[in-house]
């Protein structure tokens, strides 16, 4: 059922007794966005929008984006083409300040930063990405990531193994490691191996990528055996869970990794490890048992902790997926309800889309999209919303396809960075 009159007459009633303070209704509201990434960017300018004044803090003085990373590391662009500046986010009205969040003091509404300073808040906003399972795959940690890269934050892991796979002599494995779901782009790990086929069988023919998957089911699925079968036939092997594809070990020394399909010797490792929210979230009490963020599915604030607002990848959002283009539409929302809320209002019951391309080839794209909507405390699927691309669509749809995810990126830059 979804959330209608009732519930948002219990919100309204809550906002008038938070209102009931004086001083929160007369301050000039205080809002502070944690993560410059697509979500953080995203609801800072779109609170903007809407005449708030907001300090975002970042550490980096440039983010490199994980959309288009993996053409980066098939070598189809360079790294300086992803990533991007934060001019743009300033000339917006957007404070920025790039120091690091030692700590958030939910009790008293204060962000302690690394450099010394602290804000105080009346609303937070947590868009701070993931936080990746260096305890989950025994052999495999921080340290061991500085050589075998995961690569699933975008910039000088990407750049890594990048080189990894230029320097390997032809006729060398690539081996992708896939975890249980959940993690950040869920099909992204069929991109990567896709991309990287294209790049074998187009520059080191000899060669071939094995995905070891701790899954027997992924993202679009249909659509990526569809493109290895009509494209990578020699060059791309998917073994899934039930075939010996979970992860039991890596031996950084020796540079194997063991699954229960046998011990694997790559000339290049690439281990993408199980996920969490991020070290800030855990400390913070905005997690759950799972390790990631439940949230408010009509406002994203955490329901945990009030007046603090989790979105992106960290958020527990029902079914919509941990991707880019979901963590920007939680953006607009999230303002939104920001603002219905500083002003004593209850915010409106939204509704959110996601669409996601891939690349099985420079020229092959597909795509999946959904709209969702609030159910009770979780977003779940409009009914008939969701819809992936054919599985049997003819090259020029696929080339059209490949231009449209690629058009999407260049647009969606230059809203947030431009």
């Amino acid at each position: 059922m979804s959330a209608g009159p009732t519930r948002r007459g219990l919100l309204a009633g809550l906002t008038a007794a938070a209102l009931a303070a004086p001083a929160l209704a007369r301050a000039a509201p205080r809002v502070v966005v944690v993560g410059g990434g697509f979500g953080g960017v995203a609801v800072a300018r779109a609170l903007v929008r809407n005449g708030i004044a907001v300090t975002l803090v970042e550490p980096a003085t440039h983010y490199a984006t994980c959309p288009s990373s993996n053409a980066v590391i098939a070598g189809l662009m360079p790294l300086s083409k992803i990533t991007f500046g934060y001019e743009g986010v300033r000339r917006a009205g957007v404070t920025l300040l790039h120091d690091t969040v030692a700590g958030i003091d939910p009790s008293a509404r204060r962000v302690g930063l690394a450099g010394g300073d602290t804000l105080a808040y009346d609303r937070l906003v947590v868009a701070a990405g993931i936080g990746l399972r260096f305890d989950a795959i025994p052999g495999y940690d921080a340290a061991v990531a500085a050589t075998i890269p995961h690569a699933w934050k975008a910039g000088a892991q990407t750049a890594l193994l990048a080189r990894q796979i230029e320097a390997m002599e032809d006729g060398g494995l690539v081996v992708v490691t896939v975890p249980a779901l959940p993690y950040r782009c869920p099909p992204g790990p069929y991109e990567r191996a896709s991309l990287i086929a294209h790049l074998l069988k187009t520059r080191k023919p000899r060669s071939k990528v094995v995905i070891l998957d701790a899954k027997d089911g992924f993202s679009k699925q249909p659509l990526f055996q569809a493109a290895w079968s009509a494209l990578y036939p020699d060059h791309l092997e998917w073994v899934p869970l039930a075939k010996g594809g979970g992860v039991e070990t890596v031996d950084a020394a020796a540079r194997t990794v063991r699954a229960g399909a046998g011990l694997f010797r790559p000339a290049v490792l690439n281990v993408i490890p199980p996920q969490t929210a991020p070290t800030l979230c855990l400390s913070a009490g905005l997690t759950n048992a799972s390790r990631w963020c439940p949230v408010d599915p009509m406002s994203f604030e955490s329901t945990l902790h009030a007046g603090i607002h989790v979105i992106g990848d960290a958020a527990i959002a029902g079914a919509m997926p941990k991707s880019a283009f979901a963590a920007y539409s939680q953006a607009q929302v999230c303002a939104g309800a920001i603002a219905s809320l500083l002003a004593g209002r209850a915010p409106p019951e939204p509704k959110l889309i996601n669409v996601c391309y891939s690349l099985a080839a420079p020229d092959y794209g597909f795509s999946i999209a959904g709209i969702y909507q609030p159910e009770w405390d979780r977003l779940v699927t409009v009914p008939g919303s969701d819809g992936l691309s054919p599985d049997d669509a003819p090259p020029a749809v696929r080339a059209r396809e490949a231009a449209l995810g690629r058009a999407w990126y260049d647009g969606m830059m230059r809203q947030l960075f431009g």
